[in-house]
């Protein structure tokens, strides 16, 4: 079987990023290719080779799918605090206007009951 032979000249050219989450995602990219070319050209480090065993053992799987589902708890946990607030908007507005269809005037926090 024959080797292919790679030329420089056809290596992927970028515009540059406009952002630095841009930027630092070329970086991430490039640094993911050199690795892969590291890995098939078999001059990987033992580092580098340990840290891609890593990321596909089990644990990694599991930790990952951990963070994801605390994630999901996180955002559900925020909505439900934002819905609460909404709602304690509500019944408020709603006791108010109890208060002035009955007559007794719309209730103010900022006054002070003596």
């Amino acid at each position: 079987m024959a080797q292919k032979v790679k030329n420089e000249s056809s290596k992927k050219t970028f515009a540059p990023a406009m952002t630095p989450e841009g930027r630092e995602n070329d970086l991430i990219s490039m640094a993911v290719d050199l690795a892969e070319q590291k890995l098939r050209d078999g001059t990987a480090s033992s580092q580098l080779i340990s840290h891609f065993l890593k990321l596909g053992s089990e644990k990694a799987r599991l930790e990952k799918e951990i963070l994801e589902e605390q994630k999901k708890y996180l955002a559900a946990k925020t909505e439900s605090m934002s819905e609460s607030k909404h709602i304690e908007e509500l019944y408020s507005n709603a006791i108010n206007a109890m208060r002035a269809y009955s007559g007794m005037g719309a209730y103010d926090n900022d006054e002070e009951d003596v």
